[in-house]
């Protein structure tokens, strides 16, 4: 689809002419040029509008007629490419969910297990750094009817890739290997929710925060107890 959209078209325009105007035949108004956008800009536009929004005002708080208004389009036209706010947001969360997964996956390229975490630690806060509007995006709570993946999903997709490094390290050491889960879900949740704390803080900087966060996690591994016991008095 090809719609038509009024936008500056004259990028340098001058002091007699400003940019994105045309002179008319007579000494009336000047009308600015029209120009058209391709679907696929179209959709990227709104995308953009869309991710804007949800991270300023949440889900609930964004309207379709806001979001066509900023776009410069009637409501009809984000319906006829999203079916709706709905599946605006779930695109739009789906994109960033992909992006901070992809960013972590792709950052582990190390051969020792704890620049390895190192190297998973940073590529989350990269992204938190990055994608802002993504990240608070993701932590917001989904919709009742969304069929996108949460938050808490994302989290345990990252820890899948963590799980294989602790695995290895776990029968290395002489540990349960079937408990690596847990502990990458521990690990990878501490620093997401760090993570979280950081963004509306961003103190220390973010090499300090990943520093702290992996002399947590590592010199907590290094100290692990092949049978941990509780030492209160309840035992379930």
């Amino acid at each position: 689809m090809i719609e038509g959209v009024e936008t500056d078209s004259n990028t340098s325009g001058s002091k007699d002419r400003p940019a994105g105007t045309v002179r008319s035949s007579g000494s009336g108004p000047r009308r600015p040029r029209r120009v058209r956008m391709t679907g696929k800009e179209r959709r990227e536009q709104l995308l953009d509008i869309g991710r804007a929004l949800f991270a300023e005002r949440g889900f609930e708080g964004t309207s379709v007629e806001e979001i066509a208004a900023k776009a410069g389009v009637s409501k009809p036209v984000v319906y006829e490419h999203f079916g709706g706010k709905e599946g605006l947001y779930a695109v739009v969360v789906d994109r960033e969910m992909r992006r901070m997964l992809d960013m972590v996956t792709t950052s582990l390229t190390a051969g020792h297990p704890r620049e390895l975490c190192e190297q998973a630690t940073f590529a989350l806060l990269d992204y938190i750094e990055e994608y802002t509007d993504g990240f608070r995006i993701l932590v917001r709570d989904s919709p009742v009817a969304q069929s996108t993946g949460t938050f808490a999903s994302l989290i345990s997709d990252i820890a899948t890739q963590v799980e294989d490094i602790l695995g290895l390290e776990f029968k290395a050491r002489g540990f349960d290997a079937k408990l690596a889960p847990l502990y990458a879900q521990a690990l990878v949740g501490m620093v997401a929710l760090t993570g979280q704390w950081w963004l509306d803080v961003r103190k220390p900087k973010k090499s300090e925060v990943a520093a702290h966060l992996v002399n947590l996690a590592w010199h907590g591994l290094d100290g692990l107890e092949q049978k941990p016991r509780l030492i209160g008095h309840r035992k379930a």
